[in-house]
């Protein structure tokens, strides 16, 4: 009986910390040994461990869906949305003449409680979840606008964003190569913050024309900053990664983070190698859920 119930319990102290170190992408350091504290008179057979060890291995891993969900549960989003019928492409051609024209520039005073907020902008913003957990932690110290060429993820965001009563967040269906420069130059603050992560990479060389971080963007990010202001980039794709890279790194007035911060510890090719976000993009989950290397550098504009 002894033997059974100490089975048990090294099974649910088993399951909690592989679970623990799966679901927490801030964890430090995995629980050690010395950790996991037994009874000195429980005593697990042999045969038992082998048995707790088999049944440890056929636990099935979590899919990277419910990774983001656990990652995302303080939302607490509803996802009983009627967004139709029609089918939200993954990937679009921006150059399309469909997106061509410019997004109408908002009411700042409309759109936020506070149109003076230092602003954070998110290129390519997707479902809209990584703005919303930022947005809802900050909500008299930044207002942020997710930038999303999808309409429909667009039309899905704003609907979460009005559930969760966030006065600091706007989206907006937009083409950022045509319609950042004229947006953040209308914004009453200051730009602080500019996020471009996990881009399509647009894979053949024939379509990199189609790759959203062009000179002329990056040219309005630089110019628009204010300084001391921030460039965040990240992909899990190498080439696309080392794109945004030479892109930067190019413009003299951005420093990468690692010279002004030693804190802010980087491998030998110079990629962070943390995320200094403090919360993952759901891209970045699924990426690292299979296996994958995420690609980071942060940069800060100078005086």
């Amino acid at each position: 009986m002894a033997s059974s119930y100490c089975c048990s319990r090294l099974l649910l102290q088993s399951q909690s910390s592989r679970l623990m170190l799966r679901f927490s992408p801030f964890l430090a350091t995995p629980p050690t040994p010395s950790s996991l504290s037994f009874s000195s008179n429980c005593h697990v057979s042999s045969s038992a461990q082998a048995t707790l060890q088999q049944q440890h291995e056929q636990q099935p891993l979590p899919q990277s869906s419910q990774l983001v969900a656990l990652e995302y549960a303080d939302l607490n989003l509803s996802y009983n949305l009627d967004l139709g019928h029609v089918r939200i492409r993954q990937h679009v051609n921006p150059l399309s003449s469909s997106f061509s024209v410019p997004a109408q520039v908002p009411d700042w005073n409309h759109a936020f409680a506070d149109p003076t907020l230092p602003l954070m902008v998110d290129i390519g913003c997707g479902s809209g979840r990584f703005l919303m957990w930022l947005a809802k932690r900050t909500p008299k110290e930044r207002n942020f606008l997710g930038l999303e060429i999808r309409e429909r993820i667009v039309k899905r965001a704003e609907s979460w964003a009005k559930d969760l009563a966030l006065d600091n967040i706007l989206f907006l269906f937009a083409n950022a190569t045509i319609s950042f420069k004229q947006l953040v130059e209308s914004y009453p603050g200051p730009l602080v913050l500019v996020s471009v992560l996990c881009p399509d990479p647009h894979f053949k060389k024939k379509h990199h024309k189609r790759r959203v971080l062009q000179k002329p963007l990056v040219g309005a990010i630089v110019d628009n900053l204010m300084p001391g202001g921030q460039v965040f980039i990240q992909s899990d794709v190498i080439e696309m990664a080392l794109d945004m890279r030479n892109q930067f790194d190019e413009v003299k007035t951005l420093k990468h983070i690692e010279v002004l911060d030693p804190a802010m510890l980087c491998d030998s090719e110079g990629w962070l190698l943390s995320n200094p976000m403090a919360i993952r993009t759901e891209r970045e989950i699924h990426a690292e859920h299979e296996g994958a290397k995420i690609y980071r550098r942060l940069y800060q504009k100078q005086m």
